[in-house]
């Protein structure tokens, strides 16, 4: 199920840090390791684990490859959620270039990293860069724990 929604949380909501990393191509790989270790030590079972963790692998390989090749997550809990924040210094994009079918379905040659990480969060969201006066992205990709 996937529901947009705002990804500010409320200073009350603000979470529980887990983990926070700068990273770029070559860190990738330990980066996934990072956060597969954090997400089963929040409890998050399989398969939703494995799907968390290709969408955060997934938005993380589009910051390098996009914007600038660095980026930066930050993994937290939030309530009943793990939630990762990715933020970049690229030109941004907004939520409406993910495609709302797989992409090659429609026509589409890119954005199937989007497309998974959106189809498997039960929170995602898309804000800064284009068209907001700001340089970058943040994207938000939050499942439930339970």
């Amino acid at each position: 199920m996937v529901s947009s929604g705002p990804a500010e949380v409320p200073a009350e909501e603000s979470g529980r840090p887990l983990l926070q990393r700068r990273f770029t191509a070559r860190l990738l790989p330990q980066l996934r390791l990072l956060v597969e270790e954090c997400a089963a030590r929040e409890g998050l079972c399989e398969p939703r684990r494995g799907e968390f963790v290709l969408a955060v692998d997934e938005i993380a390989g589009n910051a390098v490859e996009h914007a600038g090749g660095s980026g930066r997550l930050e993994l937290r809990q939030v309530g009943d959620e793990l939630e990762c924040r990715i933020s970049d210094a690229g030109p941004g994009f907004s939520e409406e270039v993910i495609p709302e079918l797989l992409p090659g379905l429609d026509g589409a040659t890119k954005g199937r990293g989007l497309w998974l990480a959106r189809l498997v969060a039960d929170r995602f969201a898309v804000t800064g860069g284009a068209g907001t006066g700001t340089t970058g992205a943040v994207v938000t990709v939050a499942v439930r724990l339970r």
